[in-house]
């Protein structure tokens, strides 16, 4: 599927920037405390980025691959519009993990490098000296690439919309990473969708602190101000979860108009806000879209952040659930801005036979009111569907559509859907079908329209059956975390549940496992347990089958930070997790 019509690729945006707004601030990255410690202009970043293309083009030709391994800053951009001006396929990746030996390094990207193939490997400097032999050649990439020889020459016909622009290998959160296949026409579409959806232009600037290696993070915090022509304001994740309220006293300095993340993230800045207070001067009337996505989005976080920042001047408006996944390039669907989220309260049985009963009519977040219905489950809308969005629902099994209210896949099609996976054709046809020109994707997630709201209910591979109903691990583990103090209420929880067929294999036990805090004085493990299962008895009507408590930091994760189930199920298989103290 060609790039539409009038759309340019991000290679194309850079330029023309560069061209009629030179000396903009493409970019700056600030260091913990708010300081600037690097910056861009669109000319800048130019420059370097067409210099590096020119090194790059003595080892790899255009649609050879090049792993990008950057720890966070400004060094990542140069890196992957280099390869754009290029034409080599960029393959971002994570950095690894400081302190780690050298063989622990390579085992994050071993997989990477084996399926991409890259010939060629982009680093900064100080993780170019930590990468070690990983067969490819290793190039340094620093902010003080200058002009060389032979930039002036490269390519400067149109870049191919078909073309590949770069592959965003999958989280992992249910099987081994697959290169999703961005190509340039999806790039520009999405953009068009996000520009169009979130009101963006060059008065828009975006603050991020998701890793660059990620979708949202390269996608929606970079690329899209660049392509708009405004200014990225970027910090490592690091700078976040040391320092949450980093992130809205970046929003407030710089005046952002468009910034999010994770479910968490909206949990973790609201705890800081609600222990420290909020800073000196905190401004937030600017924040207009604060995107809400990547993981199950929570009525209960989108309330407790909007109580949080209002004394700065933050609008419940302001929140803006949405839904995307890297198939799909970033964004399928997101609220409409300056509506507050919609919140449809909805009866679980009901909900586990995939239809929605509502317990009372869908309404807006509202402050001034309390929580849902104890006995229902609270969805929270990902935005409107306009009737040439190209989504559905459908049922897994049929494929037929399903009507307003039942519960089935959601299913997308449209120029933002991707190629397919790298190398990976009989994926490609499971998850896209066998149509190249008209690919319809099967996102494995389960939602429900109603009146023409999406709202997402879960995975189609997580869900677990017990007792003849169907649960969302989501839901359970929700229900564990806000169980006792000692898991997780003050941040992100970090529970799995996963069920386990019985011998006969028919209904599945469900196990849980959580992480304890460790600021927290440890009670009797059994009063732990004995508070998850009987909140999970009583909200779920479901059994506990096991209830595993273990150390902060030993679930599972992926790169983004997912709760890996299907390995921590695995693990729990093979032995178990390690006790926690005490």
């Amino acid at each position: 599927m060609g790039e539409p019509s009038g759309l340019a690729s991000p290679r194309e945006q850079l330029r023309a920037r560069a061209r009629t707004t030179p000396h903009r601030r493409a970019a700056v990255f600030l260091d913990d405390g708010g300081a600037e410690t690097a910056e861009l202009t669109y000319a800048g970043l130019l420059g370097r980025a067409r210099a590096l293309a020119a090194r790059l083009g003595e080892h790899a030709r255009p649609g050879d691959r090049a792993l990008l391994v950057f720890a966070p800053g400004l060094e990542f951009l140069v890196a992957f519009y280099g390869c754009l001006e290029a034409g080599v396929i960029a393959v971002p990746v994570p950095p690894p993990r400081r302190g780690a030996q050298n063989s622990e390094l390579q085992r994050g990207t071993r997989h990477v490098l084996a399926d991409a193939e890259p010939e060629v490997v982009l680093a900064d400097a100080v993780t170019a000296r930590g990468l070690g032999d990983l067969g490819p050649t290793v190039l340094t990439v620093g902010l003080e690439e200058a002009p060389a020889d032979g930039a002036d020459s490269l390519d400067d016909r149109p870049v191919d919309p078909d073309a590949v622009a770069f592959l965003q290998y999958t989280s992992g959160s249910t099987s081994l990473p697959k290169g999703v296949m961005v190509t340039h026409g999806n790039l520009a579409a999405n953009h068009r969708m996000i520009t169009h959806g979130f009101g963006q232009d060059e008065h828009s600037p975006i603050v991020g602190w998701a890793p660059l290696f990620h979708d949202q993070g390269l996608i929606g915090n970079v690329l899209q101000p660049l392509g708009v022509g405004s200014t990225a304001v970027l910090m490592s994740p690091a700078t976040f979860v040391r320092r949450p309220l980093a992130w809205p006293e970046a929003v407030s300095r710089y005046r952002a108009r468009s910034s999010g993340g994770p479910d968490f993230a909206f949990a973790v800045a609201a705890a800081a806000a609600e222990r420290h207070g909020l800073p000196e001067g905190l401004d937030l009337r600017c924040w207009r879209v604060a995107f809400d996505g990547a993981e199950p989005i929570r009525a209960s976080t989108l309330r407790r952040f909007a109580a949080a920042f209002a004394p700065a001047g933050f609008a419940v408006e302001a929140l803006h659930p949405c839904y995307g996944l890297a198939e799909a390039t970033l964004l399928v669907t997101g609220s409409r801005v300056g509506r507050a989220p919609r919140l449809l309260d909805a009866d679980p049985a009901g909900l586990a036979a995939g239809r929605v009963v509502p317990t009372a009519p869908a309404r807006g977040l509202d402050l001034n009111t309390s929580g849902s219905n104890a006995l229902a489950r609270t969805l929270v809308g990902s935005g409107e569907v306009p009737p040439d969005a190209g989504l559905r629902i459908v049922d897994p099994e049929s494929g037929r559509e399903c009507p307003d209210g039942t519960v089935g896949e959601i299913r997308v099609r449209g120029p933002h859907v991707t190629a397919g996976y790298w190398l990976r054709p009989d994926a490609s046809t499971e998850a896209y079908g066998t149509d190249r020109h008209d690919r319809e994707l099967r996102t494995g997630d389960l939602g429900v329209l109603v009146e023409g709201e999406l709202y997402v209910v879960g995975r189609h591979s997580d869900l677990i059956v017990a007792r003849g109903r169907n649960h969302h691990p989501s839901d359970i583990e929700a229900t564990v975390a806000a169980a006792h103090p000692a898991l997780g209420q003050a941040g992100p929880a970090t529970v799995a549940a996963f069920g386990l067929a019985d011998r006969e294999g028919g209904a599945e036990r469900v196990v849980v496992v959580a992480e304890l805090r460790p600021d927290r004085e440890g009670p009797a493990h059994t009063v732990i347990t004995t508070a998850v299962r009987a909140a999970v008895l009583r909200e779920h009507d479901v059994a506990l089958a096991g209830v595993v408590l273990t150390r902060r930091g030993v679930l599972p994760r992926t790169s983004s930070g997912k709760i890996q189930r299907r390995a921590a199920r695995e693990i729990h298989l093979a032995g178990g997790f390690p006790a926690p103290p005490g």
